[in-house]
């Protein structure tokens, strides 16, 4: 029987079965078997949407409303700050009396005002002081306002500085007029390597309460790493002025000393 398959014409038959058996065998092992290039396309599509779905997030920093470890550190550090200015009468008297008590400040100046006295953003600079962008205009309704504006009250605010103090010195920080803050606005300032500037003691100055309610407000309301809101312009401040003159020792009495925002 073994002899007789051997022979022909059995063994083209048995030759053609295997065959047979080979070719479907191989075509059953083609059809499970994931082609490379769908396999890598499949994998493509897989690692996509992580790609989309992790966007990087939009710069945003936290507006500065105390020097940096003041309050975490109990370090008694205080740092003042002056807006609207420059004013050709105040701010030469609070620059002098800033120099009595070796106290520094930061100086939040209006691009306006700049242009009107260049030679007072000089005097500040070269008093040892910090100057701080306040916008071209003052408009406290700025942070409503396109990014196109945004962009050019600061741009147009940081050129009236440099032209009046120098190329060479720093704008650090960018305080919004009003304390009117939006995400567009500490964007932009991010943007142009300035720190958005707040505060956390409010003596409403501005709205000329008394030289006594400054004071009072002033020494009730400090603590470690205070940023201080004060006025050297935008209107009469011959009553920041004198509180000044009380504040200042009193804080040194209890321990502070002056800095800047960080």
């Amino acid at each position: 029987m073994r002899s007789q398959v051997l022979r022909p014409p059995y063994v083209y038959r048995w030759a053609v079965l295997i065959a047979a058996v080979v070719v479907l065998g191989a075509l059953v092992l083609r059809a499970f078997q994931p082609d490379p290039d769908v396999a890598d396309t499949a994998h493509v599509a897989r690692a996509a949407p992580a790609k989309t779905t992790s966007a990087p997030r939009p710069v945003s920093p936290d507006v500065i409303s105390q020097v940096a470890g003041g309050e975490a550190n109990g370090e008694k550090i205080v740092a003042l700050t002056f807006d609207d200015g420059p004013h050709p009468e105040h701010t030469p008297a609070i620059l002098g009396v800033l120099a009595e008590n070796h106290a520094v400040a930061t100086f939040c100046m209006v691009g306006k005002q700049v242009v009107a006295h260049p030679d007072l953003v000089r005097d500040v600079v070269d008093a040892g002081m910090r100057l701080c962008n306040h916008t071209v205009h003052h408009e406290e309704t700025l942070s409503r306002k396109p990014v196109a504006a945004i962009e050019t009250e600061l741009t147009g605010a940081s050129d009236d500085l440099r032209a009046a103090a120098g190329d060479d010195v720093a704008i650090e920080y960018f305080r919004a007029p009003g304390g009117n803050w939006s995400a567009p606005l500490t964007r932009t300032a991010a943007r142009h390597g300035m720190h958005p500037l707040g505060w956390s003691v409010d003596p409403r100055d501005w709205a000329r309460p008394g030289v006594r309610a400054i004071v009072a407000s002033v020494e009730r309301s400090v603590r470690p790493g205070a940023v201080v809101l004060l006025h050297d312009g935008g209107g009469h401040r011959e009553q920041t002025v004198a509180a000044l003159r009380q504040v200042l020792p009193w804080l040194a009495a209890q321990g502070y000393r002056f800095g800047f925002p960080a």
